[in-house]
């Protein structure tokens, strides 16, 4: 049973609204802008009118269904999540039992299952946080899932402290644009790798050295860091290794798709197996929702401290277009969904 009390201020819930949905697995081309019943909010939900959402890889992992390992958890035939948008940045318009100290009008921002590329979405409560008000919602809703990725490989995993030496492999993605900033925050020295067309980008967001991989190769400058996080995963355990301090700390987010079964978890494998045997630490997680790191992340873009680098926003007709450049593996910084 949900509340489904409207601020007077607020239109009423409509019963149906347009989404980007894919039926079936595959790229790009499956996706259609269908009409669909807006979701009604369940035991501990809310439901958002979504002003801003962004696309992650996991979108394009979740409409692939690649690695096929995904689809235990995805749907085995065709995704259970049908709508992408794992971000989310709008207001609270109802609100389902159980749920405190949220209430309709509220602006909230987050981590969701999928839904943002709609007007209306469902979200876990506990998933999301007040969005400060001097933030706007297209800031907000670039920041959830990779600011998240970002912040917990960083001060979680990490533990990175202040005065050490942080090495980013693959600066000027989703992830990477957030890393610089928060290692940055975290009071490191930051090395960030991306190509050249994106070294001016990642300096100004504060990187004290950018090394452009395609005319210098960071493993064979002989630099050694106390953390290494990984956003590419393109190199060998003994490249890794090389470049971190005897009691460095390797995080490592993704690496190598080519098997389709598996996807980078054989590579993930074999980095951690070399890394047992070392005297540095191996961490590879998944990012999860957490209102303290919400919170924080809130904090840092209400300050100034950080800012979510976006390449562009579209509306749900470009949704699809988005994805499949998102598929290449070289999309740069954030692509904002603006579902009105």
């Amino acid at each position: 049973m949900s509340s489904q009390t409207e601020s007077p201020s607020r239109p009423a819930v409509p019963a149906t609204m347009p989404a980007v949905v894919a039926r079936s697995y595959g790229e790009a081309d499956v996706l259609a802008i269908d009409e669909v019943p807006v979701p009604v909010p369940g035991e501990g939900e809310m439901l958002v009118n979504v002003e801003a959402s962004s696309l992650n890889a996991l979108d394009w992992h979740f409409l692939t269904g690649t690695p096929y390992l995904l689809r235990i958890a995805g749907g085995v035939r065709r995704p259970k999540r049908r709508i992408p948008g794992a971000d989310v940045a709008g207001t609270v318009v109802a609100v389902g039992a159980g749920v405190t100290g949220f209430s309709v009008g509220d602006d909230v921002f987050g981590e969701c299952e999928g839904g943002g590329c709609a007007p209306f979405l469902v979200v876990d409560a506990t998933h999301v946080a007040p969005k400060p008000d001097n933030v706007p919602f297209q800031t907000a809703g670039a920041t959830p899932v990779a600011g998240l990725t970002a912040i917990q490989a960083l001060r979680t995993h990490a533990a990175v402290q202040p005065g050490e030496r942080v090495l980013i492999n693959g600066a000027a993605g989703g992830v990477g644009t957030f890393a610089v900033q928060i290692a940055k925050a975290l009071g490191a020295e930051v090395t960030a790798v991306c190509s050249a067309g994106n070294v001016d980008m990642v300096r100004a967001l504060g990187a004290d050295t950018v090394i452009d991989y395609t005319t210098d190769d960071f493993a064979a400058r002989g630099d050694r860091f106390d953390v290494m996080m990984d956003n590419v995963g393109n190199r060998t355990p003994k490249e890794c290794l090389r470049v971190l301090q005897p009691d460095g700390r390797y995080v490592v987010i993704s690496g190598p798709k080519k098997n389709r079964w598996l996807g980078p978890v054989p590579h993930i494998a074999r980095k951690a197996l070399a890394f047992w045997r070392a005297s540095q630490t191996f961490h590879q997680f998944t990012a999860s929702p957490n209102v303290e790191d919400l919170t924080f992340l809130g904090e840092a873009l209400a300050s100034g401290r950080l800012k979510a680098e976006v390449q562009r926003t579209i509306n749900l007709d470009g949704v699809a277009e988005a994805l499949a450049e998102i598929g290449t593996g070289h999309t740069r910084a954030k692509i904002v969904v603006m579902p009105k």
